[in-house]
């Protein structure tokens, strides 16, 4: 959960945003929805979804510890990882065997960012939309190497290219959507199936659930409703400093590609190290301070959020046109006129995406962040992320349902209610056209 969401968002958020006079040209060459998608929508698309794959990449890293070991009742699983190996050091207070997972992983994420990431990033750049050609694109030597391999180039010549001109002619030769009339009988009957189908299940759900919510008494209802207004708390607290300090530096790494092909690894690192094997030094040095518990807590949120935001405003200042940054130049706009002009508006979609992701994210860590065991001791603050924890480690079903289905409420509340209408305004006002 914590690696899919970001990318189904930032797909979205592509979609939405595809410029108007690309949406032209496809309905005027009349191209089949197969062909649009490969040949429209999906470039569009391409650069933000790398940069969220390397996002997801260290959003996995980073709930590694969480992933690999937890507790049930009193029932422990643990699977084999260097993500168990790090929490079972972490509780056994054991930091040289920390460090040293920490050195395995930071090798390993170093590693990949240039087998992998690295020659990703170079490649999405043949997916921007300028009239000029960037003067320091990212590069990777590995990316180039391979580009140059006569084995690639025979691949592509005699295997590659033939196979994706077979399947989108297979996929053109598909019978065309039935008359309007038909399309919408048919859609209304499917419809209907559907409805019914979710309605059913929506029942039987129901009544499981029924049994479970009535053995929640009415006060730990109570406690339920301000556990999650505490956690709503620490994450927008959370948020705000994240977005306070990711939007300068974003801009900054994403508009300098020298730069960025320094820092971008370097922050691929420090978002991968799983800050719940720090998180015991943040107990242990703020416990005796006053409110420190809750200070840690919205560290540790943001630690696990503020990423989010600076891997989608990276993404969204490189992908600006640099013939409007020339043009901007060309008018006389001071840098105040160039961020309120030009570069907040084109950050905008980009910027709901990573603070959506972010927000998923500081719920999701609330689970770590509000609740830690640390040298035999159980630290923990009002949150639902702590009853969600609590009544996992005692096997309270219960009232983890409860809390459960609270969390989620709330979060589908403020998706719909706050972060779809900021989508609707960066897909109406904000976009290239």
């Amino acid at each position: 959960t914590s690696m899919a969401w970001n990318l189904a968002f930032s797909a979205y958020q592509s979609f939405s945003t595809v410029p108007g006079d690309f949406q032209e040209a496809s309905e005027v060459f009349r191209l089949h929805p197969w062909l649009r998608f490969r040949l429209v929508d999906l470039p569009f698309a391409m650069r933000a979804l790398v940069w969220n794959s390397m996002l997801s990449w260290a959003g996995g890293w980073f709930f590694l510890m969480a992933a690999e070991t937890f507790s049930v009742g009193q029932r422990d699983f643990r699977l084999p990882g260097l993500g168990s190996y790090l929490q079972a050091a972490a509780q056994a207070g054991d930091n040289r065997a920390v460090a040293w997972g920490l050195v395995a992983l930071i090798v390993t994420v170093v590693a990949l960012d240039q087998i992998l990431w690295r020659p990703a990033l170079a490649w999405a750049e043949r997916f921007r939309i300028e009239l000029v050609e960037s003067e320091d694109a990212m590069r990777s030597w590995l990316y180039e190497a391979i580009s140059r391999a006569w084995v690639v180039e025979w691949a592509l010549t005699h295997f590659w290219r033939p196979l994706g001109e077979a399947f989108d002619a297979a996929l053109g030769r598909l019978r065309p959507l039935p008359a309007a009339g038909r399309a919408h009988g048919a859609r209304r009957r499917l419809g209907w199936a559907i409805a019914v189908a979710l309605l059913a299940g929506l029942g039987v759900a129901a009544v499981s659930a029924a049994g479970f919510l009535a053995q929640v008494p009415l006060a730990e209802w109570q406690i339920i409703a301000l556990a999650a207004g505490a956690t709503a708390a620490r994450v927008a607290i959370a948020l705000a400093v994240a977005v306070l300090w990711t939007v300068p530096a974003g801009v900054a790494l994403g508009t300098n590609p020298r730069v960025s092909r320094i820092a971008q690894p370097a922050a691929q690192v420090v978002a991968s190290v799983p800050a719940t094997a720090l998180f015991p030094v943040f107990v242990v040095a703020l416990i005796t301070v006053a409110g420190g518990l809750n200070v840690a807590a919205v560290l540790l949120m943001l630690l696990g959020t503020q990423w989010y935001v600076l891997f989608n405003v990276m993404a969204g200042a490189s992908s600006i046109p640099r013939d409007l940054y020339y043009t901007s130049a060309t008018l006389g706009l001071g840098p105040r006129l160039q961020w309120s002009t030009l570069i907040l508006p084109a950050l905008y979609p980009y910027l709901i995406t990573g603070v959506i992701t972010a927000s998923g994210g500081a719920w999701n860590a609330s689970i770590v962040a509000e609740y830690v065991q640390v040298g035999g001791k159980t630290y923990r603050v009002l949150g639902v992320g702590a009853l969600i924890a609590d009544a996992t480690a005692r096997g309270d079903f219960a009232l983890l349902f409860a809390a459960t289905l609270v969390l989620i409420i709330v979060v589908v509340a403020i998706n719909r209610l706050l972060w779809r209408q900021l989508y609707v305004r960066a897909s109406e006002r904000f976009r290239f056209d």
